[in-house]
């Protein structure tokens, strides 16, 4: 089984945040899980999908209705 993952720069590119931003959620608890690999830390891209999916909304008048899962 491949696991492909990004790291911090892939993703800041990927959702157009700053780095910064990504260390801050990290710091905070927020963002995809990520693994800390000899003081690199990496993202697993299921897990950013995972994210991703789990933010996926219909429309911004209702906050709390969220997409079933869309393939």
């Amino acid at each position: 089984m491949l696991v492909k993952h990004l790291n911090q720069i892939d993703l800041s590119r990927r959702w157009k945040v700053s780095p910064r931003t990504l260390e801050r959620w990290r710091w905070v608890g927020e963002g995809p899980a990520y693994l800390k690999v000899g003081g690199r830390v990496l993202y697993r891209l299921e897990d950013i999908e995972a994210h991703e999916q789990a933010r996926l909304r219909r429309s911004t008048a209702n906050v709390g209705h969220k997409l079933a899962m869309v393939r």
